[in-house]
This record gives C-alpha cells, structure tokens and sequence, in this order.
C-alpha cells in the first residue's frame, strides 16, 4: 500500500496570509519530483511551490484564491515506492566541497558535478572563470524548487540571474548547469561584467562585410570619440534614464543679454546664454541639493557636494569633451562667460589639462546653436542629471486675453531615476525655468 505524504508550504519568507493565485494539480494527478503543484503570489514576488514527493495525488487542501501560512498542507499524495528522491544532502563546508566541473557530468552518487580530473603532469594550470556573487535578495525571490536552490548554492550560482526555460520562467537544475557552462566557456572574468553588466555579456554584433553592397571607406575613430563611447555607453547602463521637458520663458533675459553685449565684447568677452543658464542653475541646485550629488559605489549613500562646479559639453572636431566651470556659486555673469570662453577654445584646440575635465557635479550640453526642439541627453554617471539646451523660438503665448510673442528656450533634463524621482525633476526644472524668466532671481 502506497504511502501517504503531506507536501507542506516551505519557508517562503512571507509565513502568514501568502495568496494562491493557481492550482496545478488536480485529484488522480500523477506527479514528480520537482513538479510544480501551485502558484504563490507574496508581496515581493509570485513562486512556484513544487512536489517533494513522486506519486498521485489523493487530496488538494488549497483553492485559488485562498491563502497559506508556513507549514501548512498543501497536498497529499501517495508516494510512488519505485520514484523516490534522491537524499538531498547539506552542503559541505566551503574547505571540504569539491570544485565544480564542466556541467552535465554527474557525481559519484550522481548528485551533481563531479570533482575534475587531475591534471596530467606538464598540463598548464587553468585559470578560474568565477561566477558573480550571490545577490541574496535577488536568490530569494527567484522562481526555483528548494533542490534547485540548494544545487545553486553547491554551485555558487546567482540564481537571480539566472534564465528560467521552464513554466512562467522557473529555473530548473538544467538552467542552473547551462548558466555554468556559459560562464566558464566565456573564460575568466567574464562572468563578473567584463563586457556586459550584472553578470553577463551582451550579445555581440556580427561582423558585416559592407563592401559586397557597394563602395565603402574605412576611417578610424579618433581616440576621443573611442573614450566618450565607453563612458556614455557605461552612464546608459547603469542609471536608469527618464527626461523631463520644460519651455523657459527668456525674452526678458535676452533683452538684458543684448543689453550687456556690447560692453562686455568691449573687455573680449562674448556673453551668451549659456552664461546666465549656468548662475540659474546654480539657484536651482541650491534649492534641490540632491541634483547635485552622486551614488557612493555600493549604492547605498548619497553624496551631496558642497561646491558648485558645472560640466560644460564642448562640440570640437575629435568628438565631444566636458571641461568644468568650478565654483560658478562665486563667480559674476561676465567671469562664467569669460571662463567658458576660455575652456572652449581650449577644448577644440586640445589645450585641456586633465584638472579641466574633473569635479563636475552637474553638466549642461547645448545644442542652441545647431538647432532642434527638444532632446535626451545622457547623464555623465556618476552625476545624477544633465541639463539639455536647444534653441531658443519666438512663439505666441496667451497672456491678459491675447497672444503675445515671447521668447521660448526648450529644456531637458535627465535625471538618474534613483536618485531623483518625477517630482523632485519636475519642481527642479520648473524652479530653473522660473529663474530664467525673472532676472532678478540671478541678482540675489
């Protein structure tokens, strides 16, 4: 006679009130080994919760729609006498496990991978390819079986990133090995975001051999564009990018802009626009300090800068290059201009010292002089924000009953989603655009 098992909700994290949003199993059902018998949906994540035990199943004590606390019977099922599991056994220390080898060979006791053979004398020492660290809180939530949990762990395997093949993404031992075999075919250091992020590498282009469609000419790329590629291409993986619009209302300022012009030209200064946006923006990060801050490495602390250097993108014929305005908090309208002037001349004629590019807390790039409307910069990580400029347009714009023409300099700004969230963007870049219109703002 076939023995009765009960199959118990395992510690989940979550013990009272977990939600059954599906049922996989019905009466007369038989069933195996890791096969999952329901769905939980918790506050963090949906899991599958699998059968410890191979055989039919007699009862189903849950319902959709119900819930489950820790320890309760889920199922009962009649053990199949001829299918039963294997022992898990714990884990050995980390001094007595034997290292993994290539995935798919089994273990004496078939219990996983098999110590590697040793090497033949002469043989050159392999260097380890590593696996990324355990993320615990990513493990925790991720869609696999205790056993295939615990084969993880023998592993050392993140099942956070690990890809699930089976129902609704869960991860079977099969993806657990598959993962391993990528990860030490792709050689050392690889696993740990050598050429992609978060453990993995992307996907690489296929070379193309563009001259069987027609003429072609090969041109390097210039050393400059080469580092701005690595450092936007890195800034746009890891800060989650949202822009924020605004139109700031300028006529007032370029007529007082105007104003100056000619006096300041008379001292060789060109005083632009780009000159009163840096001393508005200063007012502004006063008021939002969190824009002028970065992440610490590990992502936990926010570092908010005291001083007020402000990153200038510089078109130049080699790509594009950021020297820094340093404490523009201290600094007159014509001083910024004079400066900026100085920096940019520079910068094209590669005259930059390295102390020039460095300590930026905040970056503006400008596009008003080419053209365009409006536009997603790319945030220079670690800062959380940039600021783009496009061109300034006269446009009507209802006041007191009737249309009247007004200057309009669009704005976008790009802000890093973890640091600064929709609310705080779009009080900053208003604040911003206010200061812009009232002049008197940049005078106190």
């Amino acid at each position: 006679m076939a023995q009765i098992q009960d199959v118990l909700l395992p510690d989940i994290g979550d013990t009272e009130g977990v939600r059954v949003i599906e049922v996989l199993v019905h009466e007369g059902d038989t069933v195996a080994v890791d096969q999952s018998l329901l769905v939980l949906e918790s506050d963090k994540a949906s899991m599958e919760v699998p059968s410890t035990v191979a055989g039919t199943v007699v009862e189903v004590k849950v319902t959709t729609g119900g819930s489950v606390s820790e320890a309760m019977v889920l199922v009962r099922i009649a053990a199949d006498e001829s299918a039963k599991p294997e022992p898990v056994e714990p884990a050995p220390p980390a001094s007595e496990a034997a290292p993994p080898l290539a995935p798919g060979e089994r273990g004496p006791g078939g219990e996983g991978p098999a110590p590697p053979p040793a090497p033949e004398p002469g043989d050159p020492t392999p260097e380890p390819a590593g696996l990324p660290p355990i993320d615990e809180a990513a493990f925790a939530t991720s869609y696999a079986s205790p056993a295939v949990r615990h084969f993880a762990r023998e592993l050392g395997v993140d099942l956070g990133r690990v890809k699930g093949s089976g129902r609704k993404g869960r991860i079977s031992r099969e993806d657990v090995r598959e993962f391993v075999k990528q990860a030490l075919s792709r050689g050392p250091g690889s696993a740990t975001g050598g050429a992609g992020i978060g453990g993995f590498d992307w996907p690489q282009l296929p070379e193309i051999d563009f001259s069987k469609f027609g003429p072609i000419e090969r041109r390097p790329l210039h050393r400059i564009r080469k580092l701005s590629a690595a450092n936007l291409h890195r800034s746009w993986l890891h800060a989650p990018h949202v822009t924020q619009h605004e139109e700031a209302d300028v006529t007032d300022l370029e007529a007082f802009r105007k104003s100056l012009a000619a006096e300041a030209e008379r001292e060789g200064v060109k005083l632009t626009l780009l000159a009163f946006l840096v001393k508005a923006l200063v007012t502004s990060l006063r008021a939002y300090p969190e824009l002028n801050a970065s992440l610490d490495g590990k992502g936990e602390e926010l570092i908010l800068k005291k001083y007020f250097h402000v990153g200038i993108a510089v078109d130049t014929p080699n790509g594009l290059i950021v020297p820094v305005v340093r404490d523009a908090d201290q600094k007159g309208l014509k001083e910024i201009a004079r400066e900026i002037q100085d920096l940019a001349g520079r910068a094209r004629d590669g005259k930059l010292h390295p102390q020039d590019l460095q300590g930026a807390g905040f970056s503006i790039t400008s596009l008003g002089g080419i053209g365009g409307t409006f536009f997603t910069p790319i945030i220079n990580v670690p800062e959380v924000a940039i600021l783009g400029v496009s061109r300034a347009l006269t446009k009507p714009v209802w006041q007191d009953g009737h249309f009247v023409p007004r200057l309009l300099l669009p704005l976008s700004l790009s802000y890093d989603h973890r640091v600064v969230d929709g609310a705080m963007a779009a009080r900053f870049i208003v604040h911003l655009s206010g200061a812009l219109a009232e002049i008197r703002r940049l005078l106190l």
